[in-house]
């Protein structure tokens, strides 16, 4: 453990130096959180308009297990990352 020693520091400089020290981890905590949280969910309309198809194509990709679907109560959603990887690049 280590051992700090205040000398010639007046307590508005420590004060100083801790809000500094918290606004910089409350920063950091923002940016790792917004990164690794943010999930948009995409309605079946979304997707389907977003890879140009019909609703009934969507609907066959989603029972082959192409795409995965979520639901809430009687809604269908989709995650927008995985909607994205799921297309493959063809030779």
């Amino acid at each position: 453990m280590r051992s700090v020693q205040l000398i010639s520091i007046t307590p508005q400089e420590l004060q100083e130096e801790i809000l500094k020290g918290v606004q910089k981890q409350l920063e950091e905590f923002k940016k790792d959180l917004s990164k690794s949280d943010q999930i948009e969910l995409l309605s079946r309309a979304d997707v389907a308009k977003l890879l140009q198809i019909d609703l009934s194509t969507l609907y066959h990709w989603t029972k082959k297990g192409t795409l995965t679907s979520y639901g809430i109560g009687n809604r269908v959603y989709y995650k927008r990352e995985e909607v994205e990887s799921a297309i493959v690049r063809l030779n």
